[in-house]
């Protein structure tokens, strides 16, 4: 069994639209399809509230922290499928 790690960027004029749902809606049916997955890895800056929410509605548990040189800081966060 393994591990993919999704993400997704909406750009700041098309916000609050669905467009990040309907983006992790995907991304979790084509990991939980492919029989070599089973653990689906998310990362979140704490500042970003939305993506946070959103990833929380759809089970993801935190798993700790790391440093990214680009981003910061952020959240890792899993969920099984």
């Amino acid at each position: 069994m393994g591990m993919v790690e999704i993400g997704y960027a909406i750009d700041h004029l098309c916000r609050r639209q669905g467009h990040a749902r309907a983006a992790l809606k995907i991304l979790l049916e084509v990991a939980a399809g492919d029989s070599r997955v089973n653990i689906v890895r998310a990362t979140v800056r704490p500042d970003n509230l939305a993506s946070r929410a959103l990833i929380d509605q759809h089970g993801f548990r935190v798993m700790g922290e790391q440093w990214d040189d680009e981003d910061g800081l952020e959240v890792i966060l899993e969920v099984l499928v």
